[in-house]
């Protein structure tokens, strides 16, 4: 599956579930309005019809009184009004079922009405026992027996109304309580998948992040942990990695083979050329005039400058092929520091700069190292820290003891180094920006040579620097160093000590 089909069908299913919640309080809304208007249409309605109704028994028992004491036709015509009213009233109540009550006011008033009836012609023929009889024997009982259904009706309707009043706060809490618990599912399955599905796409983008910080760093072997046999997007940038690689990695040991050798046949022609410019310097081949002598001067100068570019490349490539062998050796190094105090004096003398040898307590009198190439890295960083220093400034090495070792601190008052930078300033042929600060610039190849000739003595070397203040080169060497080949140095950010 695709990356866009992925997080497609991943945002879809985060809609499908945040969606069920909303189903779920519209469906407990629509029982919720089904009971408010059961409530409305049938029992609120049956309440006003019973009102009613038991409004008309009221008037049919005035109109009673009235036939039985008045005794006149629209006493009469009124009495059977307010029985017709009831009875339509109850005809009307029989569809909200509200059962035997109904039938029982119907019966009641069918009674009543034949109750009325003879009461009033009692009256009308003067028979007042007859009449008082008829009222107190079936139309008054008769009366009692609809009011009294009539309350019978008007209860079963209040528990009717209060169960369904229950029924529908039942729903809406039941309905809820079911959204409540389908939004907290929801979001919790919700959260689960957009972790997944960001994973899923996070990762793979860390690890070719990683990949790439790797192959910028020039680890050319770098491996991605995602596998070449996905279908998706990540699986043909992994292939397009790993062939990228592999491309870079047959490149740069193009680029070292290429330069080891350009390096190692210039060497020949370059000697040949400096020893006639040095003999004709001597004047083995006759005099020189004064322009010419100033000629070959500039010629073997040059020529030594090129002699050293080379000596340097050839270096480089042979630490990076890991063909260096160290010629590791008891070294006095307080003697070793103190020649090399005494080489640079004459420059510091030269150049009016301030130069310190600082030996702190505890230096161990004898180190196992390769002479010539620890002395090569430290004339190197006291090189630069001259070069970087005008007159008036202060160039200082500093040696102290550290657990199992040597630390050596060169600190310069020049011209230091941008931050963003220093990361880079071991990397061949890279020149900081600093260069402008130095009367002749550099190959670019002194630092880097000199962090390999370090890791191959199992140490490591850092730099710490401040633009316009100066920089501090530190060196961490054990004291004692097996003697073997030195292995390809790894491309990686010097530490920090």
């Amino acid at each position: 599956m695709t990356l866009r089909s992925r997080l497609t069908l991943g945002l879809l299913t985060i809609a499908v579930i945040l969606i069920v919640p909303l189903l779920l309080a519209m469906r407990s809304l629509e029982r919720l309005h089904g009971e408010a208007k059961a409530l409305r249409d049938r029992d609120f309605a049956a309440s006003l019809l019973l009102g009613r109704a038991r409004d008309a028994l009221n008037d049919l028992r005035s109109a009673e009184m009235a036939v039985l004491f008045v005794r006149d036709e629209r006493s009469r015509q009124t009495m059977l009004s307010a029985i017709t009213d009831v009875q339509r009233l109850a005809d009307s109540l029989e569809v909200y079922g509200l059962g035997g009550s109904v039938r029982d006011v119907r019966a009641a008033m069918q009674a009543v009405a034949t109750g009325t009836q003879q009461e009033h012609e009692a009256a009308l023929l003067h028979h007042d026992r007859d009449a008082e009889r008829i009222s107190s024997e079936q139309v008054l009982p008769a009366l009692a027996r609809a009011e009294a259904a009539t309350r019978d009706a008007e209860r079963a309707l209040r528990t009717r109304t209060r169960d369904r009043v229950a029924q529908a706060a039942s729903a809406a809490h039941s309905g809820s309580t079911a959204a409540v618990i389908g939004l907290v599912l929801a979001v919790v399955v919700a959260a689960l998948i957009a972790v997944r599905l960001t994973r899923s796409v996070s990762r793979p983008i860390y690890e070719l992040e990683r990949g790439m910080r790797q192959v910028a760093d020039g680890d050319f072997d770098a491996r991605l942990d995602i596998s070449p046999s996905r279908t998706d997007e990540f699986g043909r940038l992994a292939v397009s990695f790993h062939d990228m690689s592999q491309q870079l990695a047959e490149l740069d040991k193009i680029k070292a083979e290429f330069v080891s050798v350009a390096s190692h046949e210039l060497k020949t022609p370059i000697n040949v050329v400096l020893g006639y410019v040095q003999l004709l310097n001597e004047e083995l081949y006759g005099p020189l005039t004064d322009k010419q002598r100033k000629v070959t001067i500039i010629l073997e100068q040059q020529t030594q400058t090129l002699s050293r570019l080379v000596k340097q490349l050839l270096d480089v490539t042979r630490f990076e092929a890991g063909t260096v062998r160290l010629d590791v050796r008891p070294l006095q190094l307080p003697q070793m520091l103190k020649e090399l105090e005494q080489a640079f004096r004459v420059l510091a003398d030269q150049r009016g700069i301030r130069f310190h040898l600082m030996l702190h307590d505890g230096v161990p009198d004898a180190v196992y190292w390769d002479h010539d190439r620890i002395n090569e890295v430290l004339g190197n960083l006291l090189s630069n820290a001259f070069k970087f220093t005008e007159r008036g400034g202060e160039v200082e090495l500093t040696v102290f003891p550290v657990d199992g070792g040597v630390q050596m601190d060169v600190h310069d008052t020049g011209a230091g180094i941008p931050p963003e930078q220093l990361p880079r300033v071991f990397d061949k042929f890279y020149q900081a920006d600093n260069q402008r600060a130095s009367s002749r610039g550099g190959s670019g190849l002194g630092l880097a040579i000199a962090r390999q000739i370090v890791e191959a003595h199992n140490g490591h070397i850092s730099v710490e620097s401040t633009p316009g203040v100066g920089a501090v080169f530190t060196i961490v060497l054990p004291e004692r160093v097996n003697a073997r080949r030195s292995s390809a140095p790894q491309q990686a950010v010097p530490e920090t000590v």
